[in-house]
């Protein structure tokens, strides 16, 4: 096993083949190999993982010919390539001299990694005897949470964006803030994506990221704007529903639209993803369920669509105040000790704590505490009524409003609203 001296942070980054005729040229072997994997990977991945893959393997590919001139093929990359590879690559600057992203230094190595795996399941001659990358070689993934524009923020984006002068910029930015689609979607958009259904504008998302496409309603404002656009002299390219200045829209150029527009509002840098961030975050804030956002989104799992139910902000605080101040309650009832209670803490513990006898045990649940379990059966999907039942289920429903027990005091009333009886 070769060791590599370890590569110094300070070493000159030398320069990616720009071509596999370069690293043809220098070691024929590792060239083949890896091409030939490109064109396996070419049946099953997408064209822009292709292409992020053929990135990678020439990154890596540069670095061996560069670091080591004896190695002849890719059965020759052993774990001291590997290792010396890592602590290069971290130390090379990102996009315009900024530091190399954690996330794309995990989802090279996972490349790598994952190059390897294959070529040694598939048994390739040219593969080494075991895969050199460890699972460990790879950084776990952070699990952040989506970041969103707050309401006031959002408000500025829209104002701003209300003034756009270039119509196709206008409408591009609005779909992406009003559909919460990805912005490669919003580039694939087929000139026929705009249908009617049940009398209602619906927009198809063709298939993208997740290997799915689905129809999402379209804002009434929206289908104004399209057709607005449709009306004009364009730019338009065939088959596209929106295009550029110089062509297809291409999502570079929208990332900087939705930029200039999030600085000229004040508040920063804006991403398109983080306008889909936002929808589905204001969608959740107000009442929307998590199965239709995942719909909306085109998630295929509702874990993926959870991570927005934990910064609903308003539902978190209204969730939180509610339980608060009936705890608060607990400690500053003025309601009158037992004459017979033992010390102020037992006394505390006597007025506060009600001992309940159940089935096989008791219930300690203060008085002051709301219970959702205390009419369980009501609140099953099995359960029904009618109105012979509407004199009781009415004095369930006000002992529970004079109790501010607010779980049964609505469940009651949705009751009494099935029966048609709500006083």
């Amino acid at each position: 096993m070769r060791a590599l001296a370890v590569i110094d942070e300070t070493i000159e980054r030398p320069k990616v083949p720009s071509s596999w005729d370069q690293i043809d040229a220098a070691v024929p072997q590792l060239a083949v190999t890896m091409l030939a994997y490109l064109a396996q990977v070419t049946v099953s991945f997408r064209p822009a993982t292709v292409t992020a893959t053929d990135t990678d393997l020439r990154i890596f590919a540069g670095f061996l010919i560069d670091h080591d001139p004896a190695l002849s093929c890719v059965a020759d990359i052993d774990r001291s390539h590997i290792e010396a590879f890592k602590i290069w690559q971290h130390a090379q600057p990102g996009i315009k001299g900024k530091p190399f992203k954690a996330t794309s230094f995990r989802r090279r190595i996972g490349s790598l990694r994952m190059f390897f795996i294959r070529i040694v399941e598939w048994d390739w001659d040219d593969a080494p005897a075991r895969v050199p990358i460890f699972f460990g070689d790879v950084p776990k993934r952070d699990e952040s949470l989506p970041k969103f524009l707050d309401d006031g923020d959002f408000a500025k984006f829209m104002r701003v964006l209300a003034d756009e002068p270039a119509l196709f910029r206008r409408l591009a930015v609005e779909m992406l803030a009003r559909t919460g689609m990805r912005v490669g979607e919003l580039c694939d958009l087929e000139s026929d994506a705009v249908t009617i259904m049940h009398n209602e504008a619906w927009l198809r998302i063709p298939i993208g990221k997740l290997h799915n496409d689905r129809y999402v309603p379209l804002d009434p404002h929206l289908v104004e704007l399209i057709a607005e656009y449709q009306a004009s002299d364009g730019p338009f390219t065939p088959r596209r529903l929106l295009s550029g200045a110089e062509g297809p829209l291409n999502r570079y150029a929208v990332e900087r639209w939705v930029h200039r527009i999030g600085m000229r509002a004040g508040i920063g840098h804006v991403h398109p993803h983080r306008l889909r961030h936002t929808f589905a975050t204001q969608a959740i804030n107000r009442g929307m369920t998590i199965d239709v956002i995942a719909a909306l989104l085109g998630h295929r799992s509702l874990d993926m669509t959870r991570r927005y139910a934990q910064i609903s902000n308003r539902v978190v605080a209204n969730e939180y105040a509610a339980v608060a101040a009936k705890i608060e309650a607990l400690y500053t009832t003025d309601a009158p000790l037992p004459a017979d209670a033992i010390g102020p803490n037992m006394r505390r513990m006597r007025n506060e704590v009600h001992h309940r006898l159940l089935g096989n045990g008791w219930c300690q649940r203060p008085a002051q505490l709301d219970c959702s379990f205390e009419s369980i059966c009501e609140s099953c999907v099995h359960f029904t009524t009618d109105l012979s039942f509407q004199p009781v289920v009415l004095r369930q429903r006000d002992h529970a409003a004079a109790n501010n027990q607010t779980s049964r005091t609505e469940l009651f009333t949705n009751l009494l609203d099935q029966i048609g009886q709500t006083p």
